[in-house]
């Protein structure tokens, strides 16, 4: 189900509208008949649907900035098949009880809060590394959100929900795979989508945090050699996580994705021994504001104050969701900082939630404070003039696109699945180029199909992503590293390996003098961002990507797609004319042999002639000669030879 247009319904009696797509089983408790207002919880209008933790009454307040989503496929909540997946994570296919031990230990109840401190988590320190499993579980009286029926019939009496038990059966019957999070019968020990089987779970992550605590930690403020690669991760991220009560079914965007790449990484020896670690820091208030408008930075911090909310259908946040989005943007900004002041070299943001959707008034798509932008302006209050964002997530990161576009000192590239602006969020076509001072400074390579592989990708890095990056000359180059287009990816259909992955970012580890972030955004398959991220990682530590040999050519639908891109952009970078020149040269030579050869069969056909020896060897024809041909030519002569007999008997006669 991808993000869909939000619909209202106006219910006058308390005074709130509501999301169409938060309707759920009515319980059948008795309702309270307390018409909670705005100002009571003093929650922003854009969280569309939540519970107040200060008095346990259901809020669902007006529903802003979220307007104009479209309704369409391809969204981040859209189940898809997809491809054989391919990874490294260490995944243990231990039994149900297992997950359901690992669940429980590693998402903290949620409460009322009270003893919250009004600028960062609840009960947890700056700059620590508590374990999650460690965090005060103080949330205790925890209950279910209102639903429509709910709202509509204040009138306190029981409710029948009998009609509901079958679906209760069905949701019983099945389980989710812990890899991709799609849906399996029970009768099925393996998932249809990945082959993963029924039970697992990650397994190394426990090392991971046993070794985190002997990192060295990196700052501005402490005297520190300088570094190669520094790592920007905090364990309170993982709070951030959708309430099993409101939706039964996994979301996508989930902990164990922070879990699985730490899991991989600790596996294969690079983090932590071989890396830097930056201390965790929330974003204050006024470096958002350069970011994000007022309104919408409120509206997030005041989740905190909410069992559950949701921004879009598909958004959520819980009580640790702003603090969650706040380290993660802090980790981004200080790592890009760290980067231009020439203490570190280059860095890897493993953090979440991811942010290239969120706008300057919104959150959509998982997304609530945009990082990769944060980040840019952190290095350009740290002395960078230029900066250049590329990003490969499978999705258009319409929220980075808008906060730059009429910017010429930040450059963005984006490549990403569109079909016409029929995949989410339909956003980035080609033509879109930036506005005012911006334009030629947003550049979108539309992708007009799924299954697009590490060809494709390595082409559009060649011919479009390279030379302009070059011609730019960006001080700091941060990745806004979404590895859903990955082989596997239950909401991508992409076909990147960690191999593609490895040598794009080998290629723009060239540019900007080495300076380049690689900031967490999509992914959904635990195996396939596992991998992937370890190989992109291994590129930053010096080791080389994994030179897998590209020796296939790029798609038909991959070159159409560049060349288009190629004749927008050429009149803002001159640069991409020889190439693009160059490419409808080829297609022209290409389509002109193809026709030509196409006339030539056509001709031979019609024309009866013998054709090639090799085609009369892979046919009938060469029998077909063999018995009939010298037969009917035979014929022909001995008739010729008696018309011309028989003509010169009568002329002698």
């Amino acid at each position: 189900m991808s993000p869909s247009s939000v619909k209202v319904c106006d219910l006058s009696v308390i005074g709130y509208p509501l999301m169409a797509s938060d309707m759920r089983a009515p319980s059948s408790g008795k309702k309270s008949e307390i018409s909670h207002g705005v100002e009571k919880c003093g929650v922003s209008d854009q969280a569309c649907h939540g519970k107040c933790q200060s008095c346990g009454t259901d809020v669902k307040p007006f529903c802003a900035g979220v307007d104009g989503v479209s309704s369409l496929t391809g969204g981040h909540t859209d189940v898809k098949a997809s491809k054989e997946n391919c990874g490294a994570c260490s995944l243990n296919n231990d039994r149900a009880d297992s997950l359901e031990e690992e669940v429980k230990g590693s998402t903290a109840r949620i409460g009322h809060v009270e003893s919250a401190d009004p600028d960062g988590c609840v009960d947890v320190k700056k700059e620590s590394f508590m374990a999650v499993d460690d965090l005060p579980q103080e949330f205790e009286g925890e209950q279910a959100g209102a639903t429509l029926e709910d709202l509509f019939f204040f009138n306190g009496e029981e409710e029948d929900d009998s009609d509901w038990e079958p679906a209760s059966r069905l949701v019983e019957n099945r389980w989710f795979c812990f890899n991709c999070t799609m849906p399996i019968v029970d009768e099925i020990t393996h998932c249809m989508n990945c082959h993963e089987l029924k039970g697992s779970v990650v397994d190394g992550y426990d090392v991971f945090k046993k070794q985190i605590a002997q990192t060295a930690l990196l700052s501005a403020d402490t005297e520190f050699l300088p570094v190669s690669t520094a790592i920007g991760f905090d364990e309170r991220m993982l709070l951030h996580s959708e309430q099993l009560e409101v939706k039964p079914n996994p979301h996508p965007e989930r902990p164990d994705r922070l879990r699985a790449i730490a899991a991989s990484l600790a596996a294969a020896g690079i983090f932590p021994s071989k890396c830097a670690l930056v201390p965790p820091r929330e974003i204050t208030k006024e470096e958002l504001l350069m970011v994000h408008s007022p309104d919408h930075i409120e509206s997030v911090e005041q989740t905190k104050n909410m069992l559950y909310s949701y921004f879009t259908s598909d958004t959520y946040a819980n009580g640790h969701s702003a603090c969650a989005a706040k380290l993660a943007a802090g980790l981004c900004a200080d790592l890009a900082s760290l980067m231009v002041s020439g203490r570190v070299r280059n860095g890897f943001a493993l953090v979440r939630p991811p942010g290239h959707h969120a706008g300057v008034k919104q959150a959509m798509g998982f997304c609530l404070h945009n990082n990769a932008a944060v980040a840019a302006l952190a290095a350009k209050r740290a002395g960078a003039k230029k900066v250049l964002i590329v990003d490969w997530d499978v999705h258009h990161g319409n929220g980075t696109q808008e906060i730059f576009e009429g910017d010429k000192t930040v450059l963005y590239i984006s490549l990403h699945r569109h079909e016409d602006g029929n995949f989410y969020p339909g956003t980035g076509a080609a033509h879109e180029v930036g506005v005012l001072d911006g334009q030629g400074f947003s550049v979108n390579i539309p992708w007009s199909r799924g299954g697009v592989g590490d060809n494709d990708y390595i082409f559009a890095f060649q011919t479009v992503v390279l030379p302009i990056a070059a011609e730019f000359a960006a001080d700091i180059t941060i990745i806004s590293a979404g590895f859903d287009a990955a082989r596997g990816d239950p909401l991508g259909g992409c076909d990147v390996t960690p191999a593609g992955y490895s040598w794009m970012t080998s290629l723009l580890a060239d540019c900007s003098n080495g300076r380049l972030l690689v900031i967490l955004e999509g992914g959904y398959n635990l195996r396939s961002i596992s991998s992937s991220a370890t190989e992109v990682v291994k590129v930053l530590l010096g080791d080389g990507p994994n030179r897998a040999s590209f020796v296939g050519s790029p798609s038909r639908e991959a070159l159409k797609t560049v060349s288009q891109v190629l004749k927008i952009q050429q009149q803002f970078w001159p640069v991409l004319g020889p190439t693009y020149a160059s490419l409808q040269a080829q297609q022209g030579s290409v389509s002109s042999s193809h026709i030509t050869k196409h006339n030539e069969l056509k001709k031979r056909k019609h024309s009866g002639g013998l054709g090639p020896f090799w085609w009369k060897l892979g046919s009938k024809r060469l029998l077909y000669e063999a018995l009939f041909e010298r037969c009917r030519q035979r014929k022909i002569k001995g008739s010729g030879e008696g018309k011309a007999t028989g003509f010169s008997s009568t002329l002698d006669g």
